[in-house]
Parts: C-alpha cells; sequence; structure tokens
C-alpha cells in the first residue's frame, strides 16, 4: 500500500483538515501529516509544536496516521519521509488553479505526483484564517474542529491578543 504526505501549515488543524486525512486514510496505507511553515503567510498564531499536537490529537483515531513537523519544501518533506504522492484536499475551483500549478512545479523538481480529493461539501467554507479570527474575538468555533483541540486552540489564540 502507498503512502502519502498531506502538507500545510494547519494554523490550526480543522475538520476540513481532518476530512482530507480521513479520505486518504481509507484510500492508502498511511498518511504523513506534515506541519509545515507557509513563508506567503503570516508567522503563524500557533507554535509548530501546538500545530502538531493538535492534528495529533485530532486524527488519534486513525491508526494509519503520524504527524510531523518538517521545515522548507513539501518535496523535501515527501522525501524525507519516504512518500509515493502527495495528497491535497480542494474546497473550491479556486483551490484547483492554486493546487494544479504546485502540483506540476512539485513534480518536476521531485518526481513525486499529487492526488486530489475533494472535500466534504459541509466543509467547504471551513479556513484557519476565519477560525483564528473567530476564536481570538471570542466567537464559537466548536462546529469547524475537533472537540479534542477546542479549549487549548481558543486558549492560544486569546492569549496571543
Amino acid at each position: 500500500m502507498s503512502t502519502v504526505l498531506y502538507p500545510g501549515s494547519f494554523d490550526p488543524f480543522h475538520v476540513g483538515h481532518l476530512d482530507v486525512v480521513e479520505q486518504a486514510s481509507a484510500l492508502f496505507g498511511a498518511v504523513v501529516i506534515a506541519v509545515m511553515h507557509n513563508p506567503d503567510k503570516p508567522s503563524g498564531a500557533l507554535a509548530a509544536a501546538e500545530r502538531v499536537e493538535m492534528a495529533r490529537s485530532s486524527t488519534a483515531h486513525l491508526a494509519n496516521v503520524r504527524v510531523e513537523a518538517h521545515p522548507g519544501l513539501a518535496v523535501d518533506a515527501a522525501r524525507s519521509a519516504g512518500v509515493d504522492f502527495i495528497v491535497k484536499g480542494l474546497r473550491t475551483s479556486g483551490d484547483f488553479e492554486v493546487e494544479q500549478q504546485m502540483a506540476h512545479t512539485n513534480f518536476a523538481v521531485s518526481g513525486v505526483r499529487t492526488v486530489y480529493v475533494p472535500c466534504t461539501p459541509a466543509y467547504s467554507f471551513i479556513s484557519s484564517r476565519f477560525i483564528r479570527d473567530i476564536a481570538a474575538n471570542g466567537g464559537d468555533v466548536s462546529s469547524m474542529v475537533h472537540p479534542s483541540i477546542l479549549a487549548a486552540l481558543v486558549s492560544a489564540l486569546t492569549r496571543s491578543k
């Protein structure tokens, strides 16, 4: 069975991310969640260690999933983790355009192919950025994150205000 890498900043890890992981877990032998830093995004509201722990807690029910922090490029994480494919979730047609360009570039520089899974429609609106904003301002994000991380997430985001 194949092993796939699911890279992302996961700031924070939410139910849309979990949906992609659960789909990949059912399709492939193993899933490596690579918590990364995206230089095109702000440095992050949550420390990498917090994001790793939140992803681990949210995916604890999936025996074939592991979570690791990786610096640098997703293709470097793919090589380091020894995966067969990169997996990415698609919410909208806009996601496809961005992810397709990234997939072609990743393949050109590494030979690692990208596989897409569509998100469950009920999660298509969820965004880490919106979750950060809502939680930091005292709003209810309980429908958008796994129950195991809710308290830690709200605490982390409200203390950084």
